[in-house]
């Protein structure tokens, strides 16, 4: 595919912005290993009675999956503000139809600099499932391949370890952050956005009552506790500039929801999901009649 980058000055500033630390994001975090005595490809049995019942409670307390729909066509920005992704299709491939990546200039640091990516045909995003509890992409962007994750009506590109540089236009990027909706834009969706925060700060509680239920036996379990400890620093950092976040807290909202899915497919791949106390403190119907009998004597 042959491609055309174009270089587009916006502004100067006067004082570069000091570096930050890199933010370890939902996305980041490698996965459990698999159960003790766990078999690749085996089927997992099927729960009956009172487990698949408290099985269907827990799932239905959790926030819906975010839908490749919410982002199909929409423009969206990097901090509600910069550069600008807009994708289309759903299924198995997505398409990056728009892509603008803002950066600074390698020579001259201070001053800002966009490239415009342009291509005969619209790259190709490729599923790679959903190994954090959201639907995953890879996008082959020459110079800056990256990853993205599906939101309500976002997409959350997990930090680079470095630059994207393209020479030809002077110009190095990081498409790293959350790419969502103009900042302008969030007051009409305000009363939302604090629904999500708090659907999504419920999950991330059940998820972290079911973690400290096992952290004595279980080393994985008390490492993603101890991990969890440090996210809400992590997610104010990366969402400090996101536009009037202050005032809506977008961004927060949509990492918290990352966060739950993430905590919710890592307990999933430990087997220690909400219901597996309750399926296993569950009387059986012998003990239910016992108890009922001493009760009524």
């Amino acid at each position: 595919m042959n491609w055309r980058l174009s270089l587009v000055v916006c502004g100067f500033i006067l004082v570069v912005a000091p570096a930050r630390s890199q933010v370890a994001l939902p996305g980041a975090a490698p996965p459990p290993p698999a159960p003790a005595g766990a078999q690749a490809g085996a089927p997992k049995p099927k729960k009956t009675g009172a487990g698949a019942k408290a099985t269907k409670a827990a799932k239905s307390e959790r926030p819906s999956s975010p839908d490749v729909a919410t982002i199909d066509g929409r423009p969206l920005t990097l901090n509600g503000k910069a550069g600008l992704l807009q994708v289309s299709g759903s299924g198995e491939t997505l398409q990056v139809d728009k892509l603008r990546l803002p950066g600074e200039s390698v020579s001259d640091p201070s001053q800002r600099c966009i490239v415009d990516i342009v291509g005969e045909k619209p790259i190709e995003a490729t599923s790679e499932e959903d190994p954090d509890g959201l639907e995953r992409y890879e996008v082959d962007v020459p110079a800056c391949p990256f990853t993205f994750d599906v939101l309500n009506g976002a997409v959350l590109v997990p930090s680079q370890i470095t630059a994207c540089v393209f020479k030809a236009a002077d110009c190095q990027t990081s498409p790293g952050g959350l790419w969502g909706p103009d900042g302008a834009e969030l007051e009409k969706d305000a009363v939302a956005i604090g629904k999500r925060r708090n659907e999504a700060e419920k999950a991330v509680d059940r998820a972290l009552h079911t973690l400290e239920e096992h952290a004595k036996d279980n080393a994985d379990a008390a490492s993603l506790l101890r991990n969890q400890s440090a996210f809400p620093g992590e997610r104010n950092d990366a969402c400090r500039d996101y536009v009037k976040e202050s005032a809506y807290g977008y961004c927060a909202a949509s990492l918290t929801e990352a966060r739950a899915a993430l905590l919710d497919a890592r307990l999933e791949a430990l087997n220690l999901s909400p219901a597996t106390k309750t399926e296993k403190s569950a009387p059986s119907g012998k003990k239910k009649k016992a108890k009922a009998a001493a009760a009524a004597q």
